[in-house]
């Protein structure tokens, strides 16, 4: 006898019910979110890796040192590792949305197999996207030796594949064919336009002032902008908000100090760093008058305050002051200098939208002196920068993050102003200002495909404004000026919109390879005028124009990287084609720095470069480095020079080959040694002569159609720790520039031969052949 029992309708409810309550919390998920910092002075780290142990699921905290990561319900054991710092590991039961803020250890030296593990996974991302990308830590830095002892941005990152040095000492750069002029350089997201000081043998950033340093090449992420070749972002510290503490140094030429400290423990810091040179103080020492009123030095100041107003925001502000000052009596003179300020606010909406809002100043300017016989003037340049960011960061599970925001700059260019005396045989002119708003709208996606296959894509949109007022020119093919159309105070003179595409594509092998390639499009609308080889103090920035347009490069680079030896050494090897489009030169026997009309003396046409980039670098051990090595093609094509065929443009350079080695004897001595060879810049060299009036005029014919010399030199450098204890450490830095006393040449000038002035004589000038320097640093 078979018995049937129906279920009520309440039952089967309750039972429908509880079967997809419980389907509904196997698919819960939650999120893990929170800021990493250092334990010992409260500093955010930026590009720490959180990952959950035996899972192919993690992600980096960001420039301020939030993460977000979601997954399933369920108990995981969490890695946190960062360079420098020992892993932590947090065994997390996800239940709930967790806040959890993390605090890591600085690795301690004694520790050797620690280090070893730590270093190793810090090595290139071979996961993720990026091309093109290049990090230095504060490490590498301070052990590199470069001129004069002064620990140097600029001049490390040059020893990097694809980045070349502008020449002997000087701290401008180019990247992958790009001109200097083309690097974006930002301190604490604020543009440095002139980042040289003491005609570029020294940069204008303090390493101590300094917590990150991150180079790209190419890829460039959506939120940057405004340059064609590459974005330096360099990043100050914080400041230590447990506990105060002062360092410093003193050299032959420099000396430095940096304080900082809480100004409310655990919530609030304060940064102030200072430097400044004194060769002045000993040119007052020469007995002669024209000597001892003479000027030579520069000073810097960088400071930063950060505040805790709560767990869910932050407040930084920061800024940076340099000067230089150069002079000869009372002959001449020329002062110049940059001035930063940058306000941030960090806002968290929830645990997976983080927000940046910006407003950033940036100036730059200088003064030129003249004052010799018939001639007393007075020479202003200036370009001055507003700009208003807001960037969000949205944590859209495991396998999307998006980032999407605006920014608008509105730019104010003097590119020239004359003033004279009464008696001077210069008249005072006035260079017309310029005005302009650059705006900008961007979105970007990582989309994690799968544990092997990634994506990054986006898209920024620009637009660039040309105000009045002020008069502008329509010009013929000859640069003689046909119309002049004058345009009132705010006036629309020309509206610019670019289309910026962001593409990049990363499909890892195994643990330990991967391939990725990128595609991403720059404009430009601020453009130096220089016929130098690097950047100088007098450089001319002017904004685009009816006339200059924007500049527009499109680059497409494909890589290979590889750790090898369980992470101990890596190898990357990229290669790149980049076509620039409006590209600017200069017509034959042109003047740019007195001309209103400066459009007259521009040409415009297109540029290519090309090129194979290696790298390889060990990361641990007693003995560190790097050798780096770049094959490069760069040239141009405008209508109107070298017979409107390509020519070389005048930063190409076919070898660039750098070795880096950094070897701790013990604990005591540190060693360090770098051997720098490229093949010489581009140059126009007279291809003939004649004589008018009795004077020797040269004539020449290729533009950037000769070499110059090859350039090589050695550098060696030592520090000695003295003292290392809990309260002060000590400790003195020597290097040796130039150890074989190679003498490169800085400039080669053309001359008659005094015995028969019908040949020519090449007159090679060399600026430095050793140069020994030592510092005393310490820090309490």
């Amino acid at each position: 006898m078979k018995i049937r029992k129906r279920l009520s309708l309440p039952t089967l409810l309750l039972l429908t019910g509880l079967f997809y309550s419980a389907k509904i919390n196997a698919q819960q998920r939650f999120t893990l979110s929170g800021t990493v910092k250092s334990k010992k002075n409260g500093e955010t780290i930026i590009g720490a890796t959180i990952r959950l142990l035996n899972k192919p699921v993690g992600v980096t905290t960001n420039e301020y040192g939030f993460y977000s990561i979601t997954f399933s319900a369920g108990t995981y054991n969490v890695e946190i590792s960062s360079i420098g710092m020992k892993n932590d590991t947090l065994t997390i039961s996800m239940t709930k949305d967790i806040v959890q803020n993390i605090y890591l250890l600085e690795e301690s030296k004694g520790l050797k197999e620690v280090v070893v593990r730590g270093q190793a996974r810090g090595g290139r991302s071979i996961s993720g996207t990026q091309t093109g990308v290049e990090k230095l830590s504060t490490k590498e830095i301070k052990n590199i030796p470069v001129l004069l002892g002064e620990k140097d941005v600029l001049k490390t990152i040059q020893l990097l594949p694809g980045i070349k040095s502008a020449g002997e000492g000087n701290s401008g750069f180019f990247v992958r064919g790009g001109s200097s002029d083309q690097n974006q350089i930002l301190l604490d997201e604020a543009n440095v336009y002139n980042a040289s000081h003491l005609l570029g043998f020294f940069s204008t950033f303090n390493s101590d002032a300094i917590k990150d340093v991150t180079v790209y090449k190419g890829g460039m992420p959506a939120q940057y902008g405004g340059r064609l070749s590459s974005v330096l972002d360099i990043k100050m510290n914080d400041g230590n908000n447990q506990d105060y503490s002062v360092s410093g140094g003193i050299g032959l030429i420099s000396a430095k100090l940096n304080v900082e400290g809480p100004i409310q423990k655990d919530k609030s810091s304060f940064l102030i760093t200072g430097r400044r040179t004194y060769a002045d103080v000993f040119l007052k020492a020469s007995p002669d008058s024209s000597v001892n009123k003479s000027k030579l030095y520069f000073y810097d100041l960088n400071a930063k305050m950060s505040y805790e107003l709560g767990d869910h925001d932050r407040l930084y502000i920061s800024g940076y002051f340099g000067k230089d000052r150069l002079g000869f009596g009372d002959q001449f003179g020329i002062n110049w200098g940059n001035t930063t300020g940058t306000v941030r606010w960090n806002h968290i909406f929830s645990k997976k939208l983080f927000s940046n809002t910006s407003l950033i100043y940036s100036n730059y300017d200088y003064e030129l002196n003249i004052k010799s016989g018939s001639n007393d003037f007075n020479v202003f340049s200036q370009i001055k920068d507003w700009n208003l960011k807001q960037d969000y960061q949205l944590y859209a599970g495991t396998k999307n993050n998006v980032r999407f925001g605006w920014s608008s700059i509105y730019h104010r260019v003097r590119p020239g102003e004359i003033t004279s005396s009464d008696s001077s045989s210069v008249n005072s002119t006035l260079q017309q200002k310029r005005y302009s708003f650059e705006n900008a709208v961007y979105v970007t996606n990582t989309w994690n495909a799968s544990s092997k296959l990634n994506f990054t894509y986006g898209l920024r949109l620009t637009n660039f404004l040309v105000l009045g007022k002020g008069d502008f020119y329509n010009v013929d093919d000859k640069g003689e000026i046909i119309d002049t159309l004058s345009y009132k105070n705010g006036e629309v003179v020309k509206s610019y919109w670019n289309l910026e595409p962001r593409l990049a594509i990363g499909y890892q092998f195994n643990h330990s390879s991967s391939v990725k390639a990128s595609y991403v499009r720059n404009t430009q609308n601020m453009h130096l005028i220089s016929n130098s080889t690097s950047s100088t103090p007098t450089d001319k920035w002017v904004s685009s124009t009816n006339i200059i347009k924007p500049e527009i490069s499109d680059q497409v680079s494909v890589g290979y990287y590889k750790n090898l030896a369980e992470n101990r050494y890596e190898l990357t090897l990229e290669t790149y084609y980049k076509s620039m489009q409006n590209q600017i030169d200069y017509r034959d026997g042109a003047e740019v720095f007195t001309n209103d009309a400066i459009e007259t003396q521009l040409l415009y046409g297109k540029g290519r470069a090309y090129g194979l980039e290696c790298l390889i670098r060990k990361k641990t051990g007693k003995l560190t480095g790097w050798v780096s090595y770049t094959l490069s093609k760069t040239e141009r094509k405008i209508n109107g020079i070298n017979n409107n065929q390509w020519y070389n443009a005048k930063q190409d350079r076919t070898h660039d080959i750098a070795v880096v080695g950094i070897y701790e004897l013990n604990k005591k001595w540190t060693l360090s040694a770098n051997w720098i060879y490229y093949t010489g810049n581009a140059v126009t060299f007279p291809n003939g002569k004649y004589t008018v009036g009795g004077q020797t005029v040269y004539y020449y014919t290729n533009r950037n159609g000769y070499r110059m010399p090859a350039y090589h030199r050695l550098d060696f450098g030592a520090t000695k720790q003295l003292k290392q204890r809990k309260k002060l450490s000590t400790e003195l830095a020597f290097s040796l520039y130039n150890v074989y006393g190679r003498e490169n040449a800085y400039t080669i000038t053309f001359r008659d031969n005094e015995n028969n002035p019908n040949k020519t004589e090449a007159v090679q000038t060399s600026l430095f052949r050793w140069v020994p320097s030592v510092s005393y640093n310490f820090k309490f």
